[in-house]
């Protein structure tokens, strides 16, 4: 079962496609372009259809989801996080 969705092994941010996501849960998620897995265990719960970070991000990083810059962090975020407006600004503003 995937649970999360990846345009490309660039990106820092997938997509969770399943309800119910929960801290301590195996997740798998599939890389579009690349057509591969990864797998790791989500760190806090995350509504579908909200991003997580699939990679460590530090304070001040840009975040790439579908190959395009969404933002930048505004504290740590580790693998497995889920990425929302509470750690995560538009460079707009």
């Amino acid at each position: 079962m995937i649970h999360f969705v990846v345009h490309d092994e660039g990106d820092s941010a997938g997509v969770v496609v399943v309800e119910g996501v929960k801290s301590g849960d195996k997740l798998i998620g599939w890389v579009m372009d690349q057509d591969k897995t990864l797998e790791f265990a989500a760190r806090q719960d995350i509504p579908i259809g909200h991003k997580l970070a699939i990679k460590p991000l530090g304070a001040g990083d840009t975040v790439i989801k579908y190959g395009v810059d969404i933002g930048k962090t505004i504290a740590p975020i580790g693998v497995g996080e889920h990425l929302h407006v509470h750690n995560v600004k538009t460079k707009r503003w």
